[in-house]
């Protein structure tokens, strides 16, 4: 089992930034993927981004490409989420999650999650 605790959401105004954090606990973590999917009220979970165990390989979706930077600190077992240049469209419930695999945008292929932490951007 995997434990995954974010942290950090909040209220900013657009074109400010912040940085989610994602703790994670439990089995070893060696050769996981960690990625981030986002909730805004009435849409579906989206991917926004994930990275390879050694942070070698990085994925974004395309409207975040170039705004947000994921990174990961495989000794803290700690999950990061550098968002700049915020925008009110990216208001949503971040979620942290994690897979022993390649990295997918599939929601569904990732068995472990965490509670999510809200992110508002005000216009």
């Amino acid at each position: 089992q995997v434990q995954l605790v974010e942290s950090g959401g909040g209220l900013v105004q657009a074109g400010e930034s912040l940085r989610l954090s994602c703790a994670a606990s439990g089995r070893t973590l060696a050769y996981s993927v960690m990625g981030w999917f986002r909730q805004a009220p009435g849409h579906v979970r989206e991917f926004v981004g994930g990275i390879t165990w050694n942070g070698g390989v990085t994925s974004y979706a395309d409207d975040v490409k170039g705004r947000f930077t994921i990174s990961r600190d495989t000794g803290q077992n700690m999950l990061f989420l550098q968002m700049s240049s915020l925008k009110p469209e990216d208001t949503a419930i971040y979620y942290c999650a994690c897979r022993f695999g390649s990295i997918t945008r599939k929601k569904d292929m990732y068995p472990y999650w965490g509670q999510g932490t809200q992110v508002t951007v005000s216009s």
